[in-house]
């Protein structure tokens, strides 16, 4: 009796545990929307006439997984969606996540979200568009020379109350191929955020660091006075023309850069009386010819065929050299200017704008929307998270992002494989048709047979090519080397006389060579005879 108490016991607090676990995740996830429900009713898509684009509740491409569609090219497109209470950024850990799969390529826009401010910051859901007061900006932008992974804070200054763009420095760039990816950004309570792409951290920065962003948040103590104004005799010249130089009585100035090699002497055969260029002699008056409409008719020019074996034609000219008396237009050295005083800048003036900051002071967020221009469709976005736990987001990733990566990427690695095994057949085809021309190299008539049986090995087994290539160019050199270094060698070792006396009767070298041919042919395999 004892033990079943104890046991009930055990699975009470096993549920328990299990429900304040389920609670914790439910507190920790804020906002969460995988699409696999119509966003009609549920997100506002803008009635500003900027934005035509048409959003479509579409699946992804292999998938029976849906999302938020952008469906049509070079158009503009604005959706919001409202959150049911306001995301506070100055507490805690927050993490912002979504996935999108750019399934046409992205060569140039967005598939960013903006964080927005609530309402009371001046804008409405149905009159959503870029204006449209934002805390966060975050996701992919490619575009000509912009191609990064955007994080931007709208940070209000105090002192102006004038909010200011700071960027990212050096964000991530966006990935280039047609998967499913999802970006990741984490803003912690230590000031840091984190950058991750596919849960891989690509950037991390401070959001205090002037070397982190752009402008940084916190401005400098001193500005530039704006009143402040160069002085009239300010001089910023660092050298000037040495006032006491005089010009050389020697210095011609009108000397010319160039004159005639007086030392140059006309080439023997240079023929003075023949043009450079004669009338074709070929060349006849087309028949379609009118002299009255088209004028008179002259043939075509060539160049003189008397020039090309002689050193020059025309009139001879003396060539041109560097004439040593010119030396240009005088001027007077420079000295170190006496009144120098640098260049100048005005003072520094303390900045009535600076303030100090342990904190960044985030606006919150109160909606998540998507205002893109972009001249690519089939952008698609899904799974987009708010959350207070960044082991939430990677749970969602594990569940939701990476079966559909791993299919998409084994997918597409077939796809690339079987690429390369059509380029791969294409070149080895252009190779098979290229050995074959070789093989009717008439030097090479006596090996023809070899080369083709190697030929059509290769086409069985393509994997081979390479391999029986390198073998044909072998056998190829190796005949060259042969016809070379061997027919210069045979006069020299021809020896008939001798070996008619000591071959004792058995038969000429000319007559063993003859056999010794015969006994190869015999030993060679069978060629096999290919239709062209």
């Amino acid at each position: 009796m004892m033990i079943m108490r104890r046991y009930a016991l055990l699975l009470l607090l096993a549920f328990a545990s299990l429900q304040l676990l389920c609670f914790a995740a439910d507190v920790d996830e804020v906002f969460y929307d995988s699409f696999e429900e119509s966003f009609d009713g549920r997100w506002i898509v803008s009635d500003k006439d900027d934005y035509k684009g048409v959003w479509k509740h579409s699946k992804s491409e292999g998938h029976d997984d849906y999302g938020l569609l952008v469906s049509e090219m070079a158009k503009k497109y604005a959706i919001v969606k409202e959150l049911d209470e306001a995301v506070n950024l100055k507490e805690g850990t927050t993490v912002l996540q979504f996935e999108t799969r750019l399934q046409s390529g992205l060569e140039c826009g967005g598939a960013y979200l903006k964080y927005l401010r609530p309402q009371d910051a001046g804008w409405k859901p149905n009159e959503f568009d870029n204006e449209s007061p934002y805390s966060i900006m975050f996701g992919p932008d490619k575009c000509g020379a912009t191609n990064r992974v955007h994080f931007i804070l709208r940070h209000k200054n105090p002192k102006s109350g004038e909010y200011i763009e700071h960027h990212l420095k050096y964000p991530p760039s966006v990935p280039s191929d047609k998967l499913t990816h999802v970006f990741t950004a984490i803003l912690k309570p230590d000031n840091e955020v984190s950058i991750l792409v596919d849960g891989e951290e690509k950037k991390k920065a401070s959001f205090l660091s002037a070397e982190d962003f752009e402008p940084p948040l916190i401005p400098s103590k001193t500005i530039p006075d704006p009143d402040d104004k160069k002085p009239e005799d300010w001089d910023e010249r660092a050298k000037i023309p040495d006032p006491d130089a005089v010009k050389p009585e020697d210095w011609d100035e009108d000397a010319h850069m160039e004159i005639e090699d007086e030392e140059a002497v006309k080439p023997e055969g240079w023929l003075d009386e023949e043009p450079e260029e004669i009338d074709d002699p070929e060349a006849t008056k087309p028949e379609d010819w009118d002299d009255e409409e088209d004028g008179e008719w002259e043939a075509p020019k060539i160049e003189n065929p008397k020039c090309e074996t002689a050193p020059g034609c025309g009139e001879w000219k003396r060539p041109m050299k560097r004439n040593p008396a010119y030396k240009g237009k005088w001027s007077p050295p420079l000295i170190d200017n006496p009144s120098y005083k640098g260049i100048w800048k005005p003072q520094e003036i303390p900045n009535p704008n600076y303030f100090e900051l342990e904190k960044p002071d985030f606006d919150p967020i109160a909606a998540i929307g998507i205002e893109i221009w972009t001249m690519q469709d089939g952008i698609l976005f899904d799974n987009i998270l708010i959350a207070k736990n960044d082991k939430v987001a990677e749970s969602y990733r594990e569940t939701t992002w990476k079966p559909k990566f791993e299919v998409e990427k084994e997918k597409q690695k077939a796809e690339d494989e079987a690429a390369d095994s059509a380029r791969l057949a294409d070149f080895q085809r252009k190779v098979f048709d290229v050995l074959y021309k070789v093989a009717d190299i008439p030097f090479l008539s006596k090996y023809k047979h070899q080369i083709l049986d190697l030929i059509e090995h290769a086409e069985t087994q393509p994997n081979l090519t390479i391999g029986v290539l390198v073998s044909i160019v072998v056998i190829i050199l190796t005949i060259f080397f042969k016809l070379i270094f061997g027919g210069k060698k045979q006069p020299i070792v021809e020896k008939k006389p001798e070996v008619a006396e000591t071959s004792n009767g058995e038969g000429s070298s000319g007559e063993k060579a003859e056999e010794a041919e015969k006994e190869e042919a015999a030993a060679a395999p069978r060629r096999r005879r290919r239709d062209n």
